[in-house]
């Protein structure tokens, strides 16, 4: 109870990190408190990239990727690790997610799994 009384408390806060909001979204997911973990979705899906048909969330003031012949970019495991927070957050939800969560999930799931390096893992430790 103390620990969700702590976690209320930071998502109060007016300026909180993209990463500190995927975070608090899945720990609320897994609380069970749907009206908080909406809001944070919320803000965070006005915060998203989207681009070809995916979804992932970035630092902020981060420079553009160079877009180079016979180079794949790949992001650093900061926003692989938040973007899969946010990733679990909307597939946690009591009851199951609607269909327009799960619409949604699978744009992010697509950016992630273009992450993948070539022996199939992640540049993140999570």
């Amino acid at each position: 109870r103390n620990a969700l009384f702590c976690l209320e408390t930071a998502a109060d806060q007016k300026e909180n990190h993209v990463y500190t909001k995927a975070l608090l979204a899945y720990a609320f997911a897994l609380a069970g408190k749907t009206d908080r973990r909406k809001t944070l979705l919320d803000s965070l899906e006005k915060e998203a990239v989207k681009e070809d048909g995916s979804v992932h969330w970035q630092r902020p003031g981060k420079e553009p990727e160079v877009d180079l012949p016979y180079y794949h970019y790949r992001a650093p495991s900061a926003e692989v690790e938040m973007t899969a927070y946010v990733l679990l957050a909307y597939l946690t939800s009591q009851p199951a997610p609607s269909q327009e969560e799960l619409s949604f999930a699978s744009r992010i799931a697509k950016w992630i799994s273009g992450q993948q390096n070539p022996n199939g893992g992640f540049s993140s430790t999570q």
